[in-house]
């Protein structure tokens, strides 16, 4: 809430520290923000070493969740990168899972979203470019930035394509980071704006804002249905251009 007793929609991504931890004077808190990471890590450990101990010829429903989520991003993995894709497959899964159980748990009343802050889909994008260059280095050497110099293309226009394929690459994980993060605040901040709205209208408006109130409720309703299709749909996204980015590691003169 903000001050005056009105709806904040901004306050609902505010970090705050549970342990306060500063040693040699660096803040290194345990924060809301760390306890919700910690828990989409247990939650998705749980459900996968439970779900895949589980060989039952009729599965459960946590072995069937968990069989889904693995033949889902096997799937995308090597529709993306063919079967040498999936050596890659433990690290974009554990991208795959911790986005959208990130996603989804922020949609509980009074939780928090991890993936509305910058610095945690930075941190994920800056990741996986780390992981093209470290491998695509290591495993082709100098004709790994064969990337970057596009075959058929006349001399004199060479060193320009070589300059917009190296600021393309560059900008991957920015816009790989703002395209996760400004969804997911964007949706949030609108959930809690109508939200609001009908807080406002039923408790200040007398008569009329409960004949009015439906309204904005209704749309808060919608959204939050369109909220779960983002959640899912924005971890889809980063995995499949994860896989798009890692493809070029593996085979980077296509």
């Amino acid at each position: 809430m903000a001050a005056g007793g009105g709806i904040d929609p901004i306050h609902q991504f505010e970090i705050h520290p549970i342990v306060g931890l500063r040693p040699f004077g660096l803040d290194l808190s345990f924060t809301n923000s760390s306890l919700l990471m910690v828990l989409i890590v247990g939650v998705v450990s749980l459900v996968m070493i439970y779900g895949s101990s589980q060989r039952a010829v009729v599965p459960g429903r946590l072995q069937s969740l968990a069989e889904i989520a693995y033949e889902f991003v096997a799937s995308t993995v090597t529709g993306v990168m063919g079967k040498d894709g999936m050596r890659f497959f433990p690290f974009v899964f554990s991208l795959f899972m911790f986005v959208l159980t990130a996603n989804l748990l922020g949609m509980v009343p009074s939780s928090f979203t991890v993936t509305s802050h910058i610095i945690v889909t930075a941190a994920f994008a800056f990741l996986v470019i780390g992981v093209v260059l470290v491998y695509g280095i290591v495993k082709h050497g100098s004709h790994f930035f064969g990337l970057f110099v596009p075959s058929g293309v006349p001399g004199w226009l060479l060193p320009f394509m070589v300059l917009i394929e190296a600021v393309s690459f560059v900008s991957r994980p920015i816009s790989l980071s703002l395209r996760l993060f400004g969804n997911m605040l964007a949706g949030h901040i609108a959930l809690k704006v109508f939200g609001g709205f009908v807080v406002a209208l039923t408790t200040g408006a007398g008569v009329l804002g409960y004949v009015i109130a439906p309204l904005p409720l209704l749309l808060a309703i919608a959204l939050t249905a369109l909220e779960f299709l983002v959640a899912f749909l924005q971890a889809y996204v980063f995995a499949i251009l994860t896989c798009v980015y890692l493809n070029d590691a593996l085979h980077p003169g296509h």
